[in-house]
């Protein structure tokens, strides 16, 4: 997975989902839950890479740091429960991190 649009629709794919731009800035894209409004997905470039914040369960959340050098503690959100995946080819199913993200 390269490209925003993918990873957007994975995350749409999710039941009751929705895509949403709370900051008017197209750069910032997020799947959110519709009843409870959390999101669980947010897409966005810097430095020339589409970088993916997702949600994961805290006992996963190392492995996957440890794993793949592109995925790091989440920029600019809590780092015990989000991490960035950095879509930069490294990681052949970038959004398996997100699989176990609460959706309720």
């Amino acid at each position: 997975m390269q490209r925003r649009e993918d990873a957007l629709e994975y995350g749409l794919r999710f039941p009751n989902t929705y895509k949403d731009t709370p900051f008017h800035d197209p750069n910032w894209q997020l799947v959110r839950v519709k009843k409870s409004k959390k999101a669980f997905l947010w897409t966005y470039e810097k430095d020339g890479y589409i970088h993916l914040n997702v949600k994961v369960d805290p006992e996963w959340r190392d492995f996957w740091r440890r794993v793949y050098p592109s995925v790091i503690p989440a920029y600019h959100q809590n780092k015990d429960h989000w991490n960035t995946i950095i879509l930069d080819g490294s990681i052949p199913y970038a959004l398996n991190a997100a699989s176990d993200a609460d959706l309720s």
